[in-house]
């Protein structure tokens, strides 16, 4: 109410906020994390060996040129060999590899420079492949490439584009679903410039964060994700709140306060409880749920904040202008479509609350069987082939080269460090290293700084079952030959494995270990939330019952869309078969956060009539179809903003789309809808029974606030 008393205060300190965040963020620019700091684990320790030691591994490339005879490609090759070396960033190139049956050679070679900067030099790289391509098919020879350059600069090319995409996607789209909604376009325009500006605001923040804790490429898209499903959801909760009660008769003061008093409350209680949620990830050990933590709780807070402050403010300004730019006939169907969708609501809410023990048995049924997938679902660090989808022409030119010159573009790398690399002892552990590792391993050794390095490859195309197996064995190995290298045998030898699939493994298993403490503490803190809010041990334990499923069937349609390929075609995508490594515990995480916005309120709607003395079958009838306009509009939008990732080119974006939107679509369909009230139905008066041991908790009113006297402000008066 401040806010609305002050609104030219709060509409300007709003915009100086906007604007300041902005600009100093820009200023100090974005830090992202370096590999060592992404990684976890051996191959973690065996990166940083590698950069305390101030070794640089610039970044490989590898072209193949083959042709339909034996040895058709030695002219071709020659001609790109020099082509290469005229762009003056190739060095170290070798020799031609021929493959064992002739008709390929494999050329290897590295760009100049550090490996960091390696993706903004490979340009001139690519285009004299590009040339040697377009000449080598009039004579029917072929040109493939794949290296640590181009496959960088193709990622960092596709996340550029495909945020571009969604930017200039989700936005138009969030903006029809709200003029369907609302049938004004300054009503439509406000919830999006609200959430647009706290995502610009809280990207100068999180450049800001970025100084303390370094981030990845994706944390922006995934803060623009959260920032605009969150700030648009935010402000139709209480812009549609403060609409009913002006059609309801109230005037402006008051339909304002109301609103004020009950959706943004329910705003206050989902935001706290979706940032707490977030602040989880931080339990994960990792680097990469760290940035995604910061990120979400920055532009979960903005847009919160925003929501209850110049929300208001604007609200009070507008007045009945929120009205203005009235489209006709989508004005008549919005107004209209307020009171359908609570009778809608109502029609569908009699056969439930009519027959709740069967409705509840359907709904769990129907989630438990799309969560079914789930139990097979497989993890792993998806490599950039099958990221970019197995028509992409990196992913091609992986095939190709992997086929013909197994082991992958990207060995395992055994790092080993010693207090003098060139004693006996250390000697005699490299090379009983190199024996154990096998045919092809390469021994380079850093006299200087002390260390060692073994390149080992791995069979078939470096990410597969026998891949794995591979590295358990050489991982074994390194234990064993490490562990008798003590003192008391000479200098210590310290080895670890490191390389792609290291990373992976790595990864996946510390995201094993990290799940469980950070779903503990989601649910305690969603339980204590709840209880605090509605004073209720019930109404907390399903709102994690009731998440918990959303979250199963999310999975089951994730793991059955790209681990088993069913629909995937329907989108765009294809079968992988895996789920990228972070995606459960991201989904996991953000669903417990969002699920929370329907949640709260529908909840306080239907606490807010339980108050006034209704009944519990009534209230719950009062609470859901006055809240299904709302619930129906921000869910419409968060699944269609979901879309638009879901239909990104990056695999990762995809499956995190899908899960998303998947989830939000039952969570506020079968979940709200159904399972909800039919669970409420059942549990009867025991849904708001206060345990004696809990009445000291605080009071929390969800009802609407007493009519109060008018403010002597001639601002206010004249509003």
């Amino acid at each position: 109410m401040w806010s609305a008393h002050h609104r030219r205060t709060a509409i300007l300190g709003w915009l100086v906020f906007v604007v300041l965040a902005t600009v100093v963020g820009g200023a100090t620019g974005t830090v992202t994390a370096s590999d060592d700091e992404m990684g976890t684990g051996d191959s973690a320790r065996a990166t940083k060996i590698l950069d305390d030691a101030g070794i640089d591994e610039p970044a490989s490339e590898l072209v193949m040129v083959g042709a339909k005879s034996p040895d058709g490609w030695r002219d071709a090759a020659a001609d790109l060999s020099r082509a290469l070396d005229r762009t003056g960033r190739v060095t170290a190139l070798k020799e031609p590899l021929p493959s064992k049956d002739g008709k390929e050679a494999l050329l290897r070679f590295q760009i100049k420079g550090k490996s960091d900067d390696a993706a903004d030099q490979v340009q001139p790289v690519l285009d004299a492949v590009d040339r040697a391509k377009d000449a080598g098919a009039e004579h029917g020879v072929t040109v493939h490439q794949f290296g640590d350059a181009s496959s960088e600069k193709h990622l960092n090319d596709l996340l550029a584009d495909d945020l571009k995409k969604a930017e200039f996607t989700a936005v138009p789209l969030a903006l029809g679903i709200l003029l369907v909604a609302f049938g004004a376009v300054v009503a439509a325009l406000l919830p999006v410039g609200l959430a647009l500006t706290a995502c610009v605001a809280a990207f100068g923040l999180l450049s800001l964060a970025s100084h303390q804790l370094h981030l990845f490429e994706t944390t922006f898209s995934v803060m623009f994700l959260m920032g605009l499903a969150v700030g648009v959801d935010y402000c139709l909760f209480y812009l549609r709140r403060e609409r009913d009660e002006r059609a309801a008769g109230h005037d402006a003061e008051t339909a304002l306060r109301i609103a004020a008093a009950t959706s943004g409350r329910a705003v206050l209680v989902s935001g706290l409880t979706v940032m707490v949620a977030m602040a989880g990830m931080f339990l994960s050990g990792l680097l990469l749920f760290k940035g995604f933590a910061i990120a979400t709780i920055l532009v979960v807070c903005v847009a919160m904040l925003g929501s209850v402050t110049v929300l208001p403010a604007l609200l009070a300004w507008l007045g009945d202008r929120i009205d203005a730019g009235r489209i006709p006939f989508l004005n008549r169907r919005s107004r209209k479509g307020v009171h359908a969708s609570g009778s809608v609501a109502g029609s569908l809410l009699k056969p439930v609350l009519a027959k709740p023990a069967f409705f509840a048995v359907a709904a769990t049924a129907l989630l438990l069987a799309l969560a079914a997938p789930a139990l097979g679902m497989k993890t792993e660090q998806l490599g950039l082939e099958k990221q970019f989808g197995s028509d992409a022409p990196l992913s091609v030119s992986f095939r190709e080269i992997t086929a013909e010159f197994p082991g992958g573009p990207e060995p395992a790398l055994v790092v080993a460090k010693a207090d003098d690399i060139r004693s006996a002892p250390a000697r005699d552990a490299l090379r009983e290293l190199t024996r154990r590792a096998g045919k092809g391993a390469e021994l380079t050794v850093h006299a200087r700084q002390n260390v060692a390095e073994i390149a080992v490859p791995l069979p078939g195309s470096g990410t597969g079952a026998e891949a794995k197996k591979a590295l358990a064995e050489l991982r074994a190995d390194v234990r064993d030959v490490r562990a008798g290298t003590g003192s008391a045998h000479g200098p210590a030898l310290t080895a670890y494995v490191g390389g792609d699939l290291a990373e992976s493994e790595d990864f996946t298993d510390q995201l094993g270990e990290g799940i469980v403490p950070v779903f503990l503490f989601i649910a305690a803190v969603t339980f204590l939330l709840m209880l605090v809010s509605f004073r209720s041990v019930v109404v907390a334990v399903t709102s994690i019952a009731l998440n918990l499923l959303s979250v199963g069937a999310a999975y089951g349609v994730m793991t059955a869309v790209f681990q088993h390929g069913w629909g995937a075609s329907l989108i765009g995508s294809e079968k992988v078969g895996a789920i990228e490594n972070w995606m459960p515990l991201f989904v996991l995480v953000v669903l417990f956060g969002l699920s929370m916005d329907y949640h709260v309120f529908v909840v306080s709607r239907i606490r807010e009539a339980r108050d006034r003395g209704l009944g519990n079958a009534d209230a719950i009838r009062e609470g859901i179809t006055r809240t299904a306009g709302a619930v129906t509009g921000a869910a419409v939008i968060m699944v269609a903003v979901f879309a638009v990732f879901g239909m990104l080119s990056m695999q990762d974006m995809q499956q995190m789309g899908v899960g998303l939107g998947v989830a939000v679509l039952l969570d506020a369909t079968v979940v709200r809808m159904v399972l909800l009230p039919s669970l409420m139905s059942l549990l009867g008066e025991r849904n708001w029974h206060t345990p004696r041991y809990l009445r000291w908790l605080p009071q929390v009113s969800h009802d609407e606030p007493a009519p109060a006297a008018r403010p002597a402000s001639p601002t206010w008066q004249h509003v």
